[in-house]
């Protein structure tokens, strides 16, 4: 099975920001929200390691689902900029920089070329319906 990797590297109070990694090569940048005790629609998850499945969803195409989180459930890997894409779901991108984000109306850290993390995330899993995701705080 196929294991993914994100180290979380910087925490604060607007988002959690990693690097995922396919066994040990880094691929991606990630967003989370920040830690909120494990609040539903409002944290990150707690460190740990999940299993992920391919599922299609409405709003999101098809996407990976992580699962077993302790009282969340719905917590998918999708593409998106701000911390205000996700409730709770972790965000790919390329590329960390302050932006604009129109939903909050103030310059946040952002993720930038999302679409192209994304489908490299998605072809580093073609072929897979599930993986183990591990994820980490440096």
């Amino acid at each position: 099975m196929k294991v993914l990797t994100i180290k979380r590297i910087a925490m604060s109070a607007v988002s959690s920001l990693g690097v995922m990694f396919d066994e040990q090569t880094p691929f991606a940048l990630t967003m989370e929200l920040p830690w909120a005790n494990n609040e539903p629609n409002k944290s990150c998850i707690p460190k740990g390691e999940y299993l992920i499945r391919r599922v299609v969803k409405i709003k999101h195409g098809e996407c990976f689902e992580i699962l077993d989180v302790p009282g969340r459930s719905d917590i998918l890997i999708h593409k998106g900029n701000f911390p205000t894409d996700s409730r709770g779901c972790v965000i790919l991108g390329e590329q960390f920089e302050d932006a604009l984000n129109p939903a909050a109306d103030k310059v946040v850290t952002a993720v930038l070329a999302s679409g192209k993390a994304y489908s490299e995330f998605m072809t580093r899993l073609s072929y897979q319906d599930r993986a183990k995701l591990v994820i980490l705080e440096v």
